[in-house]
């Protein structure tokens, strides 16, 4: 599974290198509690998730480990990025134009843009590793509507991208994944590909790995000497490698270990506000117990969200609204989230025909901190309406060859948050390549197609408020809320990104105080 999918990570029109670094950290850092200037120097010892059995070196691979993700992203830049004042902003591309029908789009490279070896970067680079990764498994969703075959450089520094739809918000969808290798880079050989990033690879073992400052990176300085990622099999040993000074950054490490370490005065907790969802996919296709939208609506209106906030996320997160994307300024923050009504949800479920008589199973796994137990408490609210649930634990694995996108009844979580449009593009259009739920709605395909294909922001904005107003009412997903991201950092570590997803492993503005 994709690190998308699996490590809540995610994640892109720049004007140049000084605008990029400022976009994609103004605005968004930890407060530095200090005076001092930025200064060079030093290694940032950052702990991340990872297991031994989830390893992949391809950055078009399905990245199951947050290590591996960050020493990826840190190594490769992709064509597009978050941003602090708009969602998408310049990476390896500094501007793109589109035609007038919103279906071909021009990206420009970044001026200077080099190869870690020294090798210039070509539009034939960039389109090759977009074809590569469009033709990968983890990659046929990466740039929905684009075919690998309208893929294609103009001349060295162009990269030209059709799609079979007009789709205003196609450079959003190049944050995603869009890692650019050399053309013709073999699968032996991705191990050591140079990439384009702010780091280049010094060496990798085992899921542990040292990077050292790219002195020519076409974005700007970077400010640490080296970056060093150990992998962590679970957030504790992650926070208590932290506690003793061992790393200097546990990434992601989770409600509780934030909690735990929020009196010690030589740690920083570093909150991301909703940052990644963790909803309970009911599946609305046809043969599944809840294809019917009166029972979905039903699950919705039981669980109480409030407390699930408070005991799952120990208060660390917001109430949800059902719908994803919480971040994106075209949200409709206006639209109340749902209240606990068991007298409404049991006349729905005795409309629909509904089962009581059976027992459901809910499969989850532990993959974040905080899911297996959201799934937990779920099923002792369901109790209260007279629903039967079973949570099931499953391993990671299993999980993704099993139940992920197959199952009726699961739950599942998303690091990205920042675009309705990821959303509905993945998970929730008729066909979608992660469509979780099997949803399927001529009323939100309609939506959704207008929206894209609309070049005006306002009216696309008005456009997706009705998209939204689907996903809220019948999609599959029970949205309960929204988990912060939660860092620990050593009192030293100055101006870590406070972005969402991809924006969150942009490190090469980080730098140590002494």
């Amino acid at each position: 599974m994709d690190f998308t999918r699996r490590q809540a990570l995610l994640t892109g029109a720049g004007l140049g290198a000084t605008t990029l670094l400022s976009a994609c950290n103004s605005g968004g850092t930890a407060p530095s509690g200090t005076g001092n200037k930025p200064r060079r120097g030093g290694t940032l010892r950052v702990g991340a998730l990872g297991r031994a059995s989830a390893i992949t070196r391809d950055p078009h691979g399905n990245q199951g480990n947050e290590s591996d993700y960050l020493v990826i992203a840190l190594a490769y830049d992709t064509l597009t990025a978050p941003g602090a004042k708009t969602n998408t902003v310049g990476r390896l591309a500094t501007s793109w134009t589109s035609s007038d029908d919103l279906k071909t789009w021009r990206f420009a490279l970044a001026e200077g843009a080099a190869f870690h070896d020294g090798t210039p970067v070509t539009a034939d680079d960039v389109a090759w590793s977009l074809r590569r990764l469009r033709s990968t498994p983890a990659g046929a969703s990466r740039l929905p509507g684009v075919k690998a075959d309208a893929i294609r450089a103009d001349g060295k520094g162009t990269v030209v991208l059709v799609s079979d739809y007009a789709n205003a918000e196609l450079p959003l969808l190049t944050r995603l994944s869009t890692f650019v290798l050399k053309k013709d880079t073999g699968d032996k050989e991705l191990a050591k590909a140079p990439g384009t990033g702010p780091f280049r690879l010094d060496w990798y073992r085992g899921g542990n790995a040292r990077l050292v400052r790219n002195e020519h990176w076409h974005g700007g300085d970077v400010l640490l000497d080296a970056v060093e990622v150990t992998m962590f099999e679970t957030a504790q040993a992650m926070a208590n490698a932290l506690l003793a000074g061992q790393i200097d950054l546990a990434s992601n490490c989770g409600a509780v270990a934030g909690r735990t370490a929020a009196s010690r005065k030589d740690v920083r907790v570093v909150r991301r506000p909703d940052d990644m969802a963790m909803p309970i996919v009911m599946r609305a296709a046809a043969g599944s117990p809840f294809a019917d939208p009166r029972v979905r609506e039903a699950f919705k209106l039981v669980v109480d969200r409030e407390a699930m906030v408070k005991q799952v996320l120990s208060g660390y997160g917001t109430v949800a609204r059902d719908v994803l994307g919480t971040a994106d300024p075209a949200y409709a923050k206006d639209v109340p989230p749902r209240t606990r009504d068991l007298d409404r949800a049991g006349k729905l479920l005795k409309e629909a025909g509904f089962d009581l008589g059976r027992t459901y199973e809910l499969v989850t796994t532990e993959d974040v901190a905080g899911l297996a137990e959201s799934a937990t408490l779920f099923a002792s609210q369901a109790r209260e309406a007279g629903i039967k649930v079973k949570v099931v634990k499953q391993e990671s694995n299993a999980f993704y060859d099993k139940t992920w996108l197959k199952g009726d009844f699961y739950t599942t979580y998303w690091g990205t948050n920042d675009s309705v449009v990821f959303f509905a593009s993945n998970t929730l259009v008729t066909g979608a390549p992660r469509n979780e739920a099997g949803f399927s709605d001529e009323e939100f395909d309609a939506a959704y197609r207008k929206a894209i294909g609309t070049k005006n922001a306002a009216a696309r904005a008005a456009g997706l408020r009705a998209l939204q107003k689907v996903e809220h009412d019948r999609s599959g997903y029970l949205l309960w809320g929204m988990a912060d991201g939660i860092d620990l950092a050593a009192a030293t570590v100055r101006d870590l990104p406070g972005l969402p997803g991809y924006g969150r492993v942009q490190l090469e503005r980080v730098w140590l105080a002494r």
